[in-house]
């Protein structure tokens, strides 16, 4: 479909379900499928959500096949009658569907494998259009499909659940559509973990890293203000595409300083238990601001990295404390016989009205108590893991040597 002035590809992702049209649940897999796409260089020209409906499915993939080079569907694919993805493809390429004896059984050894019988509307998920692909799924029972569609577009329908779609599409797909890049060669990624700052801040503070259109191309996205900056870059060569991302690596942390803490898929937490391990220190934690939220992702990242750096957590229920967070962090620290203890507590000056309340933060160990304080921005659902993460970068930044948040 190029025309010489457009891009080689041209992308279209298809949401698919009942759920998505009636609003019941948010489409976040268009919005990860695109940005993925972009990496790939591969805009996308349109999204389109269809209902489990036999006749607007076929509407949806015959416009998406007339218009896009590479079509991406995600929904449909289960046991269900109204999960229709299969049946639609093959009514749109006219062709009939056929069941994959190796297909059936990869779904019969999952439920084999849970000791449990296989309900035989499962059987529907050994379907496939005639000439169809199967994409494999090692995290669920529902397969996706590659095939070409009339009009020369090819579709990759892939199951709605957002943790297999992600380990289908990286496994499968991406090299299916690197293979139609030419020159392509091979892509890597490597992501680069930031906290500290917003997204726009990190952004302006990167010299046009992430601008359209360059290369390698460098993604920035923001979850619960931890800041990725993904880099992706094709290459003939394994070798080629590290040696395009280092010097651009390397910029990103000449430019972010001590808000880079990681990369891949490194926690803030992490990062604070990494730092304690590397000072040969111990950390206990009490919480009468955050509900537990920081001794949980130490816990988890001491579990994910065997380590017994965290020696455990104390939680008072909010409202219960009026003990400065120093106060708490120098006396939990006595009473568990850690290095060093971290508290967050109430702030010791209320904020001003109409100012989002604030949070104190206090680190205590042999050489003294550290206290910042946190505000308390944005929507309800991310204050609090906002502060816990703030807490936790605190360990990270003094046992570093780094300077503390202002």
């Amino acid at each position: 479909m190029s025309d010489g002035k457009r891009p080689t590809l041209r992308a279209e992702v298809l949401s698919i379900g009942d759920e998505l049209t009636t609003g019941q649940r948010l489409d976040t897999n268009s919005q990860w499928l695109s940005r993925e796409l972009g990496l790939l260089g591969i805009p996308v020209a349109f999204h389109t959500t269809v209902s489990d409906d036999l006749d607007d499915g076929r509407t949806a993939f015959r416009l998406a096949a007339g218009r896009a080079d590479l079509v991406l569907a995600t929904g449909g694919l289960g046991p269900t009658a109204d999960d229709l993805t299969r049946d639609v493809m093959a009514e749109v390429a006219g062709v009939s569907l056929v069941e994959s004896a190796p297909a059936l059984r990869d779904v019969e050894a999952r439920f084999h494998r849970r000791g449990v019988a296989m309900p035989s509307s499962n059987r529907r998920q050994a379907l496939f259009p005639a000439g169809a692909t199967v994409i494999p799924n090692p995290e669920g029972t529902a397969p996706g499909i590659d095939m070409r569609l009339p009009g020369g577009g090819r579709c990759f329908a892939l199951p709605g659940v957002p943790a297999e779609m992600r380990v289908m599409w990286r496994a499968t797909v991406v090299p299916a559509i690197l293979a139609m890049l030419p020159g392509a060669g091979t892509i890597r990624f490597r992501s680069i973990k930031c906290f500290g700052a917003g997204e726009s801040a990190i952004e302006a503070m990167l010299p046009d890293l992430v601008r359209r259109g360059r290369e390698p191309v460098v993604g920035i996205t923001a979850h619960e203000a931890t800041i990725t900056l993904r880099i992706a870059a094709k290459g003939i060569d394994e070798r080629a595409c590290e040696a395009a991302i280092e010097p651009v690596e390397r910029l990103i942390r000449e430019c972010l300083g001590p808000l880079v803490y990681g990369t891949g898929e490194e926690g803030v937490e992490d990062a604070a238990l990494a730092a304690l391990v590397g000072a040969g220190r111990t950390l206990a934690t009490v919480e009468a601001a955050t509900r537990g939220r920081v001794a949980t992702l130490l816990a988890d990242a001491a579990a994910r990295a065997s380590s017994d750096a965290f020696v455990g957590g104390v939680v008072i229920p909010p409202g219960r404390s009026v003990e400065a967070p120093a106060l708490l962090a120098e006396r939990r620290r006595a009473d568990s016989g850690a290095d060093v203890a971290l508290a967050v507590g109430e702030a010791a000056v209320p904020p001003a009205p109409g100012e989002p309340p604030t949070v104190g933060i206090a680190l205590a160990g042999p050489d003294g108590t550290v206290t910042i304080s946190h505000r308390l921005g944005g929507s309800s659902d991310v204050r609090l893991p906002r502060a816990a993460k703030s807490a936790l970068d605190l360990v990270r930044l003094v046992l570093r040597g780094h300077p503390l948040p202002t």
